[in-house]
């Protein structure tokens, strides 16, 4: 996989913004399938930099994981061999520590506290923390509240968690909020789930519904728990290396795109959930609304332990917490 990685480097190395006939192309690249939500605003984003620019300026998009995992197009933004992408918050933690922060458990009081915050000046000092790594935070794009969801045993409390394997994102606070609740953390890539689910190497996951629906979980799943024990968002950025070329209307063409796809995406991911809800229901998912008081009390040893090991973020959650 890492050999065909490396060859797209050298194939997309000098591909990441392309100048033709008076057209600025900036390639953007993401893993998820063209029907899901955040792929929608992302063609939104794509309209208004054409608008804006009255076509002096075009977004081509690579969906589908074509150019990579999430982790692999950051590492092609930073050498400038693609110029946009879409990544969790969780996913770039691992490359801007600031991010780290949105992946607390239960960070964020309810939908208006989170939006508050990252559209607001926190989420905005966030976006900007990523520059000296590259990668330049644009705007954020829902990807509603995270929940469990298992094959062959209901999660109705964080006891039932005992003993289950549950696959998480290869990211340090996933980790940590899976082992206070008494389960085993797997990390393992997205793409090999549904396998991992059918087979019984892991006895289930944790994500959003239009996730859970797109990528056919539901189809090796029975019980899907509502306890919204994190919301961690989505990330447009684009990488320094082109930001810096581009000039300052350009710049304010990007930006003026990128809050404007923010907003349209936030209506297609409460669609998607509702249509991803229904499809689940019709498959006979059992869906269990748990007490979430519990997962919050048990799970709250991973903030402590997160302000310990790390003091000098902890400015950004006394600032989420007022």
């Amino acid at each position: 996989m890492r050999r065909i990685f490396w060859i797209l480097v050298v194939l997309f190395a000098f591909l990441g913004c392309k100048e033709s006939n008076g057209v600025n192309t900036l390639y953007l690249a993401h893993s998820l399938p063209q029907a899901h939500p955040v792929h929608k605003g992302i063609l939104e984003f794509k309209k208004a930099v054409y608008k804006k620019s009255n076509g002096k300026m075009d977004v081509k998009i690579f969906p589908d994981g074509q150019l990579g995992s999430e982790r692999e197009v950051l590492e092609l933004i930073q050498i400038g061999s693609v110029a946009i992408t879409k990544v969790s918050a969780a996913t770039l933690s691992n490359f801007v520590p600031e991010y780290h922060v949105l992946g607390i458990p239960y960070l964020f009081k309810n939908e208006k506290h989170k939006f508050d915050v990252l559209e607001g000046k926190v989420g905005k000092s966030i976006l900007e923390k990523g520059s000296k790594f590259w990668l330049r935070g644009l705007c954020y794009y829902d990807a509603g509240s995270r929940n469990f969801y298992t094959s062959n045993k209901a999660i109705r409390t964080p006891e039932d968690l005992k003993g289950l394997k549950i696959r998480v994102m290869n990211n340090q606070m996933a980790i940590n909020m899976v082992n206070a609740l008494g389960g085993s953390p797997t990390p393992m890539s997205f793409g090999e789930l549904y396998t991992a689910i059918q087979q019984g190497v892991v006895d289930g996951a944790e994500n959003n519904w239009p996730s859970f629906v797109s990528s056919n979980h539901f189809e090796v799943s029975k019980y899907y728990t509502i306890d919204q024990h994190s919301a961690v968002p989505d990330v447009l950025l684009i990488g320094t290396k082109y930001w810096d070329k581009l000039s300052e209307q350009e710049k304010i063409w990007i930006q003026e795109a990128a809050d404007e796809s923010a907003q349209a995406q936030k209506q297609f991911w409460k669609e998607s959930v509702e249509e991803s809800m229904a499809i689940a229901k019709k498959a006979g998912i059992e869906i269990i609304y748990p007490e979430t008081s519990l997962f919050q009390e048990q799970s709250k040893s991973v903030l402590i332990e997160f302000q310990k090991d790390h003091p000098e973020l902890d400015y950004i959650i006394n600032e989420i917490q007022k």
